[in-house]
């Protein structure tokens, strides 16, 4: 598989962010699929906190103005989907809102949470939870989902490949 091919296929396991999968080619050449999650949060972990702020600022808000406008990746949706958050009330919404706009005016990111095999009423109290924090647990724990996302992802092209393999 040539660089464009790999980045192409896995430069969206981390939101916006080929910049992983670039750095990640040479190494998986030479081993086996799964250690590919592996080897994407090594790097992700050995990034300086400039280039990992940069990867939590990728993050869309969660029933944010990207839901909204349908402007999410693909995953984005399909994750914010599972979990229910596109069927909030009107005061789930708001508090969603709310709770965005507090998060990041604490600290400077947007909240990031695996939502996946979550729903919207764990999301909610998660936020609150969370919003007690100091900002470098948060950063901690924001890179700590990121890489649970990451992890999702990655399962789910392996189900689709296992899928593929058994319709040929």
């Amino acid at each position: 598989m040539t660089r464009a091919e790999f980045v192409a296929r896995y430069g969206g396991i981390y939101e916006h962010s080929p910049w992983v999968a670039e750095q990640v080619y040479d190494s998986a050449l030479s081993g086996e699929d799964e250690a590919l999650p592996r080897l994407f949060a090594q790097c992700v972990d050995d990034a300086d906190d400039e280039v990992k702020l940069a990867l939590i600022c990728a993050h869309p808000d969660l029933a944010g103005k990207a839901a909204v406008s349908g402007e999410l990746t693909e995953d984005s949706s399909e994750e914010q989907h599972s979990a229910g958050i596109d069927q909030c009330t009107p005061e789930e919404y708001r508090r969603f809102q709310s709770l965005n706009e507090q998060y990041k005016a604490k600290f400077h990111f947007p909240f990031v949470m695996a939502v996946r095999n979550s729903n919207r009423h764990r999301i909610l109290a998660a936020f609150e939870e969370r919003l007690q924090n100091g900002r470098d647990e948060e950063a901690a724990k924001a890179i700590g989902e990121i890489h649970k996302i990451a992890r999702l992802r990655f399962a789910a092209m392996a189900t689709e490949k296992g899928k593929d393999a058994n319709h040929e």
